[in-house]
């Protein structure tokens, strides 16, 4: 394995982790915007407000995309072990 293949390997996992990543933040910035609108349109200035629902919607976005993630990681796995496999 030359160098050039280890830094694939890396740029691919970084790539990995934004894709995993995007979803589940993209959730959390929406719900706390809408959450943060409401609260200035009421003028309700609970603290706590934003953050139950942010971690509920949270939770529900990680269940939906669990398969999608472990698909994304099986498929990972697969490449690193295909390059382990090739090594000699």
């Amino acid at each position: 394995m030359n160098d050039n293949e280890v830094v694939d390997l890396i740029r691919e996992a970084i790539w990995l982790s934004i894709k995993m990543s995007a979803p589940i933040m993209l959730v959390g910035l929406v719900v706390g915007v809408v959450i943060a609108l409401l609260q200035a349109l009421t003028q309700i200035q609970e603290v706590t407000l934003v953050f139950v629902p942010k971690i509920l919607a949270i939770f529900i976005a990680l269940f939906i995309a669990l398969p999608m993630f472990s698909v994304i990681l099986g498929d990972f796995m697969h490449v690193i072990a295909d390059k382990i496999v090739a090594i000699k």
